[in-house]
């Protein structure tokens, strides 16, 4: 179910203004520590890699101290491209640009290695014409991304919401990880599921229950790779 303030959430203003209102920094689901493991898995350092929808999370920053050397961020929010291309002007290895996903015309056909995604599917998604939105979204990051590059998509949709809308989009072949919503630096002590190891998936995703029980408290993430037909 979308509200009043989730429907504006592929309107420049209201990123605008609530960078404007929030400064700090804030990374959504995830921050890099935790997931390091699996960007290490499928992302060597040498890439050209793009973090879509980034606003002022850290990822960036901590992607680059762990030896990443080529990273660009976009966003649809002035406001917040501005402040982090003052915050990170002396860090070389980060780009700032402010872009909208749906139409990054300004990247040519198969200019990134990797393209990461921490929640900015699941904001498409929230707006009016979710679902035209989220296809074009999709279609920009095949168009954008390498043969055989990885998209890596972090979300809370789980396989029968996400499986049909990326699969209807482009050609991927897709691999699932997932990890634990409050997931720490420290390793767990029970994990729902290890993060390095795929999760079952076959066509309908309906494997994922039968591995990890219903309705885990987990953020899922989508590995995946282009595939050009």
């Amino acid at each position: 179910m979308t509200t009043a303030g989730s429907q504006a959430y592929g309107e420049p203003w209201y990123w605008d203004n609530r960078y404007s209102n929030e400064p700090n920094p804030f990374d959504w689901y995830q921050k890099y520590p935790t997931l390091a493991p699996i960007i290490n898995l499928y992302v060597p350092r040498s890439l050209h890699i793009l973090v879509v929808g980034s606003g002022n999370s850290a990822f960036s920053e901590g992607m680059v101290d762990d030896g990443y050397t080529d990273v660009v961020n976009i966003d649809i929010s002035s406001v917040v491209i501005e402040a982090m291309q003052n915050k990170y002007r002396d860090r070389l290895h980060m780009k700032y640009i402010k872009m909208d996903v749906r139409d990054m015309s300004p990247f040519e056909s198969g200019s990134f290695g990797a393209i990461i995604d921490k929640g900015t599917l699941d904001s498409i998604l929230c707006g009016n014409n979710s679902r035209q939105h989220a296809t074009k979204m999709l279609e920009e990051v095949w168009r954008v991304l390498e043969d055989k590059g990885v998209y890596i998509l972090v979300t809370y949709g789980d396989p029968l919401y996400r499986l049909p809308l990326l699969r209807d989009s482009c050609s991927w072949t897709i691999k699932l990880h997932v990890i634990d919503k409050l997931a720490s630096e420290d390793e767990p002590d029970n994990p729902v599921w290890e993060l390095t190891k795929p999760v079952p998936l076959n066509e309908d995703g309906s494997s994922v229950d039968e591995a990890l029980g219903q309705n885990p408290d987990v953020h899922y993430i989508y590995i995946c790779t282009k595939e050009i037909k």
